[in-house]
């Protein structure tokens, strides 16, 4: 807007920009008069901070990390993608971190769902044979030889290379389709505190903002994006599994620029919970949200009767934005947020993207305007450092590394 003032010759006036500043000074006075709160904190790190890392993570890690994770009052963690190992290979054992947590339930003080990304049929076909429960789908049509593949891989693999093929089924070195084993001994039992059905299993899927970003990632439109995801929600509700939409570059696309229509994120958000999503996340996937934006893109939901209750919100950190975002998103009701301990993550498809806003600065800054989170930020931050160190990548939680050194000191 100040760029076209002043090729227009137009004098140029401070005052719209000091209005946006006045306006968000009043947000943040709003939120600190609010009542105490609580806002819900879904962990993103164990898959989407996970899969784009180059050097293959041992799944012992993995699961050490998730082990580590429920002992701090997260209610909602995300575990894994059952996905091609082709095109996330660092994902490639999910089968095994499911196997595992029904086996022997992480330790936890409150009950734990824990969510898999499924891109495709096939996808939520393979979990169901972790979770040993029958699959009630009806037979997959046979492969199209279109360009258009329903079975190509989601975001955030690399394009889609001409002759991919429907993958395997993921495979475990222990039976899918047995049920959980009991505890060897009753010192194992008390050793891990496991609680009966303390944990649950959850799916989500996704859809693109943008037509250039969908056909980029999973080779098809936004349409045949959606009329995938059908199948799939049905599928995981005849099952009782509940179900999370994510909507990806809502605030900003690598191919076509930060202005995404408000009004086309809204109409898919509003489709996936047509067809039975619980809850849409929606996705600032390369970080070019600000303030009023994501003031515009909330106010275009809720006209189109998306209750703030439906959403959740997903930011990454690439320009520095996703806490101003956070509090723009608690000012308009949203009290479920996405954030990958250590900050881990990134977009591939943006260049100098950096991860998703660290769990440890998130939580910091709610419980500063007295929201609370039932999350043990010093416990968060000893995982963020720890996991840091396992990657062989510097700590880049502001608020971690600070706590930290205070506690050393």
């Amino acid at each position: 807007m100040l760029f076209s003032m002043m090729l227009s010759g137009r004098p140029f006036v401070a005052k719209s920009v000091f209005s946006h500043v006045r306006s968000l000074q009043r947000s943040f006075s709003r939120i600190a008069r609010l009542p105490t709160e609580f806002v819900k904190i879904v962990e993103v790190g164990p898959r989407d901070g996970l899969q784009n890392e180059k050097t293959t993570i041992p799944l012992d890690t993995k699961i050490e990390l998730i082990d580590r994770l429920a002992q701090t009052g997260l209610k909602n963690i995300e575990a894994g993608s059952f996905v091609s190992p082709k095109w996330v290979p660092q994902m490639a054992n999910s089968a095994e971190v499911l196997d595992y947590i029904l086996r022997r339930p992480p330790s936890a003080s409150v009950p734990i769902s824990y969510n898999y990304l499924v891109p495709n049929l096939k996808g939520l076909q393979n979990l169901l044979q972790v979770l040993g429960q029958p699959d009630t789908s009806e037979p997959e049509p046979a492969p199209v030889t279109s360009s258009n593949d329903p079975n190509a891989p989601p975001t955030p693999p690399p394009s889609p290379k001409p002759g991919w093929e429907e993958p395997a089924p993921i495979t475990s070195s222990q039976d899918p389709n047995q049920m959980p084993s009991s505890p060897s001994s009753a010192a194992e039992v008390n050793q891990r505190q496991i609680l009966p059905g303390n944990t649950s299993t959850e799916i989500s899927l996704f859809a693109a903002a943008t037509e250039a970003f969908s056909k980029a990632n999973t080779n098809c439109t936004i349409a045949e994006s959606l009329a995938r995801c059908k199948p799939i929600i049905a599928l995981a509700k005849s099952q009782n599994i509940r179900v999370r939409g994510y909507v990806s570059v809502a605030l900003g696309c690598p191919y076509e620029g930060p202005d995404v229509p408000p009004s086309k994120v809204a109409e898919i958000t509003a489709s996936l919970l047509e067809m039975g999503a619980d809850e849409v996340s929606i996705a600032d996937t390369t970080g070019m949200g600000t303030a009023p934006r994501t003031r515009e893109l909330l106010k275009a939901l809720s006209s189109s009767g998306i209750a703030s209750k439906d959403l959740a919100l997903h930011f990454h950190d690439t320009y520095g934005q996703a806490l101003v975002n956070t509090v723009v998103g608690l000012e308009h009701g949203i009290r479920t947020f996405d954030s990958s301990v250590g900050g881990l993550g990134g977009c591939p498809y943006s260049k100098g993207a950096t991860g998703n806003v660290a769990t440890e600065d998130l939580v910091y800054c709610l419980h500063s305007l007295g929201v609370e989170t039932g999350l043990d930020i010093i416990q968060m931050a000893k995982i963020g450092a720890w996991i840091s160190g396992e990657l062989g990548r510097v700590y880049d939680s502001r608020a971690g590394k600070a706590l930290l050194a205070k506690i050393e000191n």
